[in-house]
């Protein structure tokens, strides 16, 4: 039996995220689908980041075990002629029988779009979130300064979660502006349930002055969701890159 991994970029906009569930479309039921059938096998994808439903990636990772001798490389090229246009395999590798991408160190960059104009840009309408508020992205790089770090972002998740613990850490948090185009990026070891999409909302609140960027620090200190800003909407977000950090697999592709 050999592990392969996948490299995964998707469009998310038609699927209810990355986790398989009960009579609806997934990234996960895809692939295992896919999988299964070109194999001849029983196929189950262990994916790293279980994006959620709307969400899309540049470069998600996946493994699965497989019975079949053809050169792990060649998966990409294989599967991208069944799958969807909306999913299609950016690498494939084999790794070792052991390695479970959810189990070693790595680190995430995300990032959420914010179409800032006067009014909505059709071809950006998948790929962003539209608001005509201005925003001052002075005024949000500040506050996006105090998330830099270790912190307990009780306050920036939510209710629904069941991670055991809250504490994560950021190590680096930009707001950009090209043209109307806002982008926030976040890089960091680990996310919680809409953590990326809550910062977001709460970043533009700080943009539209309904925050001010001191006040970060105090919904950091509250732990409590009600302090934060809403939760964006999830079309604005995409997983941009996905590293490794374990010598076990140097070079491994992020995206």
């Amino acid at each position: 039996m050999r592990r392969v991994m996948l490299t995964v970029a998707y469009d998310g906009t038609n699927y209810h995220g990355w986790q398989l569930q009960a009579n609806v479309p997934t990234i996960e039921s895809v692939l295992n689908g896919t999988l299964s059938t070109f194999l001849k096998e029983d196929i189950k994808v262990i994916g790293a980041s279980r994006t959620d439903t709307g969400v899309h990636a540049l470069g998600n990772i996946a493994v699965f075990d497989t019975q079949a001798r053809m050169p792990a490389e060649k998966f990409s090229y294989a599967l991208n002629q069944r799958l969807p246009a909306d999913i299609q395999i950016q690498s494939s590798r084999e790794v070792p029988p052991d390695f479970h991408p959810r189990q070693c160190s790595s680190r995430k960059t995300y990032e959420y779009r914010i179409w800032n104009s006067a009014f909505p840009m059709p071809v950006h309408r998948l790929y962003s979130h539209f608001t005509y508020a201005p925003l001052d992205i002075k005024r949000m790089q500040r506050a996006a300064d105090c998330l830099v770090g270790e912190h307990d972002f009780k306050s920036f998740c939510s209710v629904n979660t069941t991670a055991e613990t809250t504490v994560r850490t950021l190590y680096d948090v930009t707001v950009e502006k090209t043209g109307d185009m806002i982008t926030l990026r976040v890089t960091g070891s680990g996310f919680l349930y809409n953590m990326v999409r809550i910062i977001a909302g709460t970043l533009m609140d700080v943009g539209k002055g309904r925050l001010a960027p001191g006040q970060i620090a105090d919904i950091l200190n509250a732990c409590d969701r009600t302090k934060a800003g809403p939760t964006a909407p999830a079309c604005g977000l995409t997983l941009v890159k996905y590293e490794f950090l374990d010598d076990i697999l140097p070079g491994a592709p992020g995206a």
